[in-house]
């Protein structure tokens, strides 16, 4: 199938997802997870109408940006791990920065944004199934709640919301204790009402499991393979 069947497919899945959920088809944005393919597959996927793309590596994406360049209302979002150094790069490719892990990085990314002049989304990266191997902060870290207290000093930083990668599982059910987990975590930090911290956005779910994300909450869900294919292997 092409890009396009395949994006038709899987938005008729989320359309069927939320309904089952009794949501809005329409609040939810599929992702198109376009790390390690190449610029023409992304420019077909844009083609079909889908305009948000996650990258994982500044380095790859830096690659491709230029190649990508005229697709004017695409909206690129760094999903991957984020190392300091990379934090200004980071800045003046993305849009978003959707894996922030600690307070040093929100730092570094509103400092950087603030000398491109411009305002940077960022989303807090929760690691919920505690996972030595993976990224992200504890749902009860203090460095949480570090960058929370922190927001409102940041004019050049947004916190739109949370995001996850739950540990992975064959069976999709498997996940949804963990996207049930950063819902609430999410309905918490919204109830206090923190100043320059918006909740809107929850990012859960990927191909095998985003229907069940739906089900539970996700704003937004970050496909690959059901769009682009199976990646090569390394």
């Amino acid at each position: 199938m092409s890009i396009a069947e395949n994006i038709a497919g899987v938005q008729e899945r989320l359309r069927a997802a939320a309904l089952r959920a009794g949501r809005n088809p329409a609040d939810i944005t599929l992702m198109g997870v376009s790390k390690t393919f190449p610029a023409e597959g992304i420019r077909e996927a844009y083609a079909a109408g889908l305009r948000v793309f996650g990258e994982n590596r500044v380095q790859e994406f830096a690659g491709k940006a230029a190649a990508l360049r005229d697709l004017a209302d695409a909206e690129w979002h760094l999903i991957g791990h984020l190392q300091t150094n990379k934090a200004a790069k980071a800045a003046e490719l993305f849009e978003a920065v959707d894996s922030v892990d600690s307070l040093r990085m929100a730092e570094k990314l509103n400092v950087a944004a603030a000398s491109l002049g411009r305002i940077l989304s960022v989303l807090i990266e929760i690691n919920v199934g505690g996972e030595m191997a993976k990224s992200g902060m504890a749902p009860d870290s203090d460095e949480l709640e570090r960058i929370l207290m922190h927001a409102s000093r940041w004019e050049n930083l947004k916190i739109g919301g949370l995001m996850t990668v739950p540990p992975f599982a064959e069976d999709p059910e498997n996940s949804r204790t963990f996207f049930r987990q950063l819902r609430q975590i999410r309905d918490r930090i919204a109830a206090r009402s923190l100043p320059q911290v918006s909740m809107a956005v929850v990012s859960m779910g990927m191909s095998h499991d985003f229907e069940v994300a739906i089900e539970e909450g996700a704003t937004c869900v970050r496909v690959g393979t059901a769009i682009f294919g199976e990646r090569a292997k390394a």
